[in-house]
């Protein structure tokens, strides 16, 4: 099995990308050791503060976003940071030519009782080297990533990342600390049986989503003529890595309880990362009306509906928003 400095030294990444991986792969093992203590460790509950969304945060969310930051700005892997837990973009002078924006830890809610968590990345070219970073340079088109990927904390810790040349995945010993490569070339099917959604927000959808859906339940008896099933584990990290593995479409759509919010999830930090895995391996990612990776953002805590995975789903979905 190859290791990840091996693989990341024979992949196109320039230098500073392959310095900036591997320095992100290094926090998430140390995310990894602290979520495998759970309890033990003091992280369940709630930290008592908010974040920038106005969420209120787990021990565990101030945890990884500590250590993202600090980790990030003590190897100097990038110029400038983002993350979704802070309002603002930091500076980090003398840093790499690169900027990185993350969810620390995604699906926060589900740490308490065991269930997968994860974290998501996006490395994107610094404007100009030496330029102090500032919000704004974080509000570019998901397809100028150089980078992307995630770590899934499950039974086993797994990372998925691209630089652009397909999928690779690791997975982290726990002989020796290490990570090692267990696949690469993945590919999503066209068509699936399989989709991720939070049924429970079902009375607020807009008619294109409660369209869809509906055709996906009367399965083989609707218009789609098969059965679909349904999993939701409430960590898109989860939910985008089973469909990565083995087809299936993840929905995160507007709805009406907020109309003057295009979506829940963050463009930046979840939208554009996954988009950029999803597309690599040969699936779909859109807010229902144009690639995700296409967006212009104008805020760097900016929404967007989502809708990814399967090619087959994907346009179905665009062609019932279309009307």
């Amino acid at each position: 099995m190859r290791t990840l400095k091996t693989c990341l030294t024979q992949s196109g990444a320039s230098p500073h990308v392959r310095h900036a991986i591997l320095t992100i792969a290094n926090i998430c093992s140390q995310i990894s050791g602290q979520i495998r203590e759970g309890a033990l460790a003091g992280i369940h509950g709630e930290a008592g503060t908010g974040n920038v969304q106005g969420e209120q945060q787990k021990k565990l969310d101030v945890i990884a976003n500590d250590l993202f930051v600090e980790g990030l700005a003590g190897a100097m892997a990038v110029s400038g940071l983002a993350s979704e837990e802070m309002e603002h973009s930091v500076d980090i002078p003398g840093g790499a030519p690169l900027l990185a924006a993350f969810d620390p830890l995604d699906g926060s809610s589900n740490i308490d009782v065991n269930i997968s968590v994860g974290s998501i990345f996006s490395i994107l070219p610094a404007p100009s080297e030496g330029t102090p970073t500032q919000d704004a340079q974080f509000l570019r088109p998901g397809r100028e990533q150089v980078a992307a990927g995630y770590v899934l904390y499950g039974p086993s810790t797994e990372l998925v990342f691209s630089v652009g040349e397909g999928l690779q995945r690791f997975t982290l010993s726990g002989v020796n600390n290490e990570w090692l490569q267990v696949g690469s070339d993945i590919k999503i099917p066209e068509a699936t049986q399989e989709f991720a959604i939070n049924t429970s927000n079902a009375r607020h959808w807009y008619t294109p989503i409660r369209e869809y859906v509906d055709e996906l339940i009367l399965g083989a008896s609707g218009p789609r003529k098969k059965n679909f099933n349904m999993r939701w584990v409430a960590s898109m990290v989860a939910d985008v890595h089973r469909i990565l593995c083995r087809g299936g479409v993840f929905l995160y759509p507007a709805d009406q309880r907020e109309p003057d919010k295009p979506g829940k999830l963050r463009l930046l930090y979840e939208a554009n990362p996954m988009a950029f895995l999803v597309e690599q391996a040969s699936g779909l990612a859109s807010n229902g009306k144009e690639p995700i990776l296409d967006i212009q953002p104008t805020a760097l805590h900016q929404r967007v509906a989502v809708v990814l995975g399967s090619k087959e789903e994907v346009v179905r979905v665009s062609k019932l928003s279309e009307g």
